[in-house]
């Protein structure tokens, strides 16, 4: 076709012509940030969530024009950017002619140990005595600090037992920088023995005895689910190569802080656990996931897992640290995978299972860094480390992570056939002035029981009877002036404000159970129709448990509802 002297739909002046091309135009200035700020880092699509995070921290949100950079440099469209940086709470996408969020963000937690220790009263302090226009006050879910409670983050700053006037001196003081507490390096790990068993079994291990060592011990999955950790490895094998592990740190559950207790005292037991399991399914690569909440933990892990390389003890990039943005749902396993392939955290329908398709569609195995800590030391002291301890007819140790209305909160080694009774004893009894009412027993997916069920060893299997689990072993403990209808209106408000949305039952559920749990008399019937088709009907464990502080409350509590 030959050409005329028409100018066509570029032409300049009126008329339908335009200038640019269609959609959000491309800035060089911001292309240049972008830019500066990925480096020479390769632009593959599942470090989107890392390159979210760079933007975030330079610019304390992430403009229109920088995700449009973004996109640019990703090849990736401009949707794909916006619906994975309007899913995580941690950031801030900010549309053309929409006001920035201040410089300053003050999260506070309002999980239910917070709540008991006056979260709610700190709040509105903070929000009467800050300037809007200069701070910004949240309010959080579990920061995993449930031990110090009330707690909130100022920036990358966690302040513990927080007080408005503790609130005044950080922001006098400018300091907003996670604090680092003492650790064991590696140096001090390797001179303890670390280590020396990862040599020898790289050396002239067998994958399958360590399985049956592991497997002897009794040691179950302590993220939640309790699946017996050797059998996973097997699953794994099974499956043709390349295979992946990916360690599940995003301890979302609210009263669950036992993996940054472990982490921020003795991270080489789970990175030497994690090499072992690595070792025994041939994983190309492991993939450590961390919730955002832990920044002094992402800054051990990060200085630690330098040193293993420059050690030599994994090659460079072998271990690859990932951090998350504020989402519960990505202590899901395939929500979490979904994460670290830069995507929504998402749970996937099952079959196929990660163990068969996983990270990039490969077999994957997925651990808990609780149980990666005890694979260490079961491999290193023996599997009688668990399975020679015995209480009530139940085998093996469990870390409770205690809160609420006891005088020492704080992570507690104990048999596994512990009562809640025992789990009080070691938090030293009930705080002055309390008596002990109720308690959850493994996070609000537990639910509530009476002090009157104080004689059930809290281990995997034992509660189930009674409608709940352990789960991570988060045991918050209510006393006579609080309500259990309240605790549990808390618990559904976290999942109404964490579930993903991906199916119905749970999005609409949560939602509604919240309206009907506010009334001065509960609607019991159609509260326990609505639990029924959550419980059945929802695509993951979030829906799935969420009803579980109704039924229990209606149960137990029936004078209160």
């Amino acid at each position: 076709m030959a050409l005329d002297d028409k100018t066509g739909i570029w032409k300049s002046g009126k008329g339908k012509g335009r200038r640019t091309p269609k959609g959000r135009q491309l800035e060089d200035g911001a292309w240049d940030e972008v830019r500066a700020l990925l480096g020479d880092r390769p632009r593959n699509r599942d470090l989107l969530i890392e390159f979210l995070h760079l933007i975030q921290d330079a610019y304390g949100h992430l403009s229109a024009p920088h995700l449009r950079a973004l996109a640019e440099e990703m090849r990736m469209s401009m949707a794909e950017i916006w619906e994975v940086a309007t899913f995580y709470a941690h950031f801030d996408p900010v549309r053309e002619g929409e006001t920035p969020p201040p410089d300053l963000t003050i999260r506070v937690c309002e999980s239910l140990s917070c709540e008991l220790a006056g979260s709610e009263q700190l709040i509105a302090a903070l929000e009467s005595g800050m300037d809007p226009a200069k701070v910004r006050v949240l309010r959080a879910p579990c920061m995993g600090r449930c031990d110090t409670a009330p707690v909130l983050e100022i920036g990358h700053k966690h302040i513990d037992n927080a007080t408005p006037e503790k609130v005044d001196a950080a922001i006098a003081a400018g300091d907003f920088h996670a604090e680092i507490p003492a650790y064991q390096t590696l140096d001090a790990y390797k001179e303890a023995g670390g280590y020396a068993v990862l040599a020898e079994l790289r050396a002239n291990g067998d994958w399958e005895a360590v399985q049956e060592k592991v497997l002897s011990s009794g040691l179950r999955g302590l993220g939640g689910a309790g699946f017996p950790s050797g059998k996973k490895w097997g699953f794994v094998r099974a499956n043709e190569g390349p295979r992946y592990l990916a360690v599940n740190g995003d301890e979302g559950e609210p009263g669950t802080f036992k993996d940054r207790y472990y982490l921020e005292r003795t991270p080489h037991l789970m990175l030497e656990g994690m090499l072992i399991a690595a070792w025994a399914v041939e994983a190309e690569k492991c993939f450590i996931y961390m919730r955002d909440e832990y920044p002094a933990v992402l800054h051990i892990l990060a200085t630690e897992i330098a040193a293993l390389e420059a050690a030599g003890i994994v090659e460079v990039g072998y271990i690859d640290l990932r951090r998350g943005a504020g989402a519960y749902i990505c202590g899901e396993e395939s929500a979490m995978i979904e994460s670290i392939e830069g995507k929504r955290g998402i749970p996937r329908m099952r079959p196929p299972f990660v163990a068969q398709v996983g990270i990039f569609d490969r077999p994957t195995l997925v651990h808990n860094v609780e149980t990666l800590h005890w694979v260490a030391r079961v491999c290193r002291e023996g599997a009688e480390i668990l399975s020679s301890v015995e209480r009530n007819g139940r085998k093996g140790l469990r870390s409770y992570s205690v809160s609420g209305r006891v005088a020492k909160p704080g992570v507690y080694l104990l048999p596994a056939g512990s009562t809640i009774s025992d789990v009080i004893d070691a938090a030293g009894r009930m705080a002055e002035g309390h008596s002990f009412k109720a308690y959850q027993p493994g996070g609000p997916s537990s639910g509530l029981l009476p002090a009157s069920m104080n004689d059930i060893p809290l281990d995997f299997d034992t509660l189930q009877p009674h409608g709940t689990f352990i789960g991570s072993a988060a045991v918050v403990v209510l006393s006579d002036k609080d309500k259990a209808r309240d605790a549990a209106l808390n618990m559904l408000r976290f999942f109404e404000s964490e579930s993903c949305g991906q199916c119905t039952p749970c999005r609409v559920g949560c939602e509604k159970a919240v309206k009907l749990m506010q009334a001065d008399r509960w609607d019991q019937d159609l509260l326990a129709d609505l639990c029924t088709v959550m419980a059945d009907a929802s695509i993951c464990g979030l829906g799935q448990a969420a009803p579980n502080p109704i039924k229990l409350t209606m149960k137990h509590f029936a004078d209160e509802v």
